[in-house]
């Protein structure tokens, strides 16, 4: 089953820390988002594979917007 990791808050995209093929654990930080000079953590509520990376680098991002793709086992 897909899930995705979304932004928790309106900001740019300052970097994604996984990539595609990467496992990833729950609480593990996937990307950063830059909000008025304040990097925030986005962690996976998951455990499971990338399976995408949707946003790169200053990329504009609003709450709920998907950030990273995993496919993740019942």
């Amino acid at each position: 089953m897909e899930k995705s990791v979304n932004a928790i808050m309106p900001g740019l995209c300052a970097r994604v820390v996984v990539n595609e093929g990467d496992k990833v654990s729950a609480g593990q930080e996937v990307a950063v988002i830059n909000c008025m000079k304040t990097e925030i953590s986005v962690k996976s509520e998951f455990d499971g594979t990338v399976s995408k990376v949707i946003s790169k680098e200053w990329d504009e991002m609003q709450v709920g917007d998907p950030m990273v793709m995993l496919e993740v086992e019942e």
